[in-house]
């Protein structure tokens, strides 16, 4: 019998707490375990396996993550919604990093269409009819972004801006900035 109060969403928030604390590769069942102060076995009847709960804590985060960007972009056009969009990335991995590296897990295609990626992937390119691309242009627009937001945060979260100057805000709102003047005039094939 399962152990009262331990439900598949309880257990996958408490994983998303401890992938913050100790990272998200440090996150397994054992760990789980050990902060409820069961045996593992205790947690198999609402989790398969640690590969199972990583991908619950990925689809719990891509799903924070959806929600905050979608309150920040409403009502926003251009490059306010563009900064908008940005900073939410960039927040949500500065307060989630271990939820933020979940939302990089590779899915399985049923996770995945079963995730809220194409949430992300629609209000982005819903940012970029503000600025007329047409396709193909507007998908190598959305990979752009994409590439560049988890560059910079990645590289950010990673120290790898700390010892330098100028600050990392005053970086990140130039990349905006050019991310902007970019996709206004975005070259010709």
């Amino acid at each position: 019998m399962a152990r009262v109060g331990l439900t598949t969403e309880r257990l996958t928030q408490a994983g998303a707490e401890l992938a913050d604390e100790i990272g998200f590769d440090q996150v397994t069942l054992s760990e789980l375990a050990r902060r409820f102060d069961v045996k593992v076995a205790s947690l198999y009847s609402h989790l398969k396996n640690s590969q199972d709960l990583k991908t619950k804590i990925a689809l719990l985060a891509l799903e924070e993550l959806a929600d905050r960007a979608a309150d920040a972009v409403a009502g926003r056009a251009g490059k306010d919604a563009l900064t908008a969009l940005a900073n939410v990335y960039r927040d949500y991995a500065r307060e989630h990093p271990g939820r933020y590296a979940a939302t990089q897990l590779r899915l399985d295609p049923q996770a995945a269409a079963a995730s809220a990626g194409l949430r992300h992937s629609q209000m982005t390119r819903a940012i970029l009819r503000g600025y007329d691309l047409a396709e193909p242009d507007q998908t190598h627009a959305v990979r752009l972004l994409g590439s560049v937001f988890h560059g910079y945060v990645s590289l950010e979260l990673g120290g790898g801006f700390s010892h330098s100057a100028p600050d990392t805000q005053e970086t990140w709102s130039r990349i905006l900035d050019a991310l902007d003047a970019l996709l206004r005039n975005w070259p010709a094939p």
